[in-house]
């Protein structure tokens, strides 16, 4: 599976994001792009190529909110995921249903973990 991150640049998504997907050994056999460590790509050209977007969506970002577009007009699965306490925009829900709060880091990867295991799921047909 190959999963685009989207993010705003208002927090130290480096540390806060980046480094707990990077550094879980439960994601491993995935593959996933992150574009500030690969600057030279162009998103719009790229975005369409990923079986699904990651959004941490707790800071308001028009580029984000462009390349969650992009996305949805691509027909590209969208997770958005954000932070307990922050005011997230309500037209996320318009473009999924798939908007899931965390408390924390540890939270944050045990949550998208089980989104994943449960798209994987519905890829292979298989019902629970």
């Amino acid at each position: 599976m190959k999963i685009y991150i989207s993010h705003s640049t208002s927090f130290d998504y480096l540390n806060e994001f980046y480094l707990p997907i990077k550094n879980c050994k439960d994601f491993e056999d995935i593959q996933f792009f992150f574009p500030h460590d690969d600057k030279e790509k162009n998103t719009k050209d790229i975005i369409g190529s990923f079986d699904l977007v990651v959004a941490e969506v707790s800071f308001a970002s028009t580029g984000q909110g462009i390349e969650i577009g992009w996305a949805d007009m691509q027909n590209i699965p969208l997770l958005c995921l954000y932070r307990r306490g922050s005011k997230i925009s309500s037209s996320l829900k318009l473009i999924t249903k798939n908007v899931v709060e965390y408390s924390d880091e540890q939270d944050m990867l045990k949550k998208l973990k089980l989104f994943l295991i449960e798209q994987k799921t519905r890829r292979k047909g298989l019902k629970c």
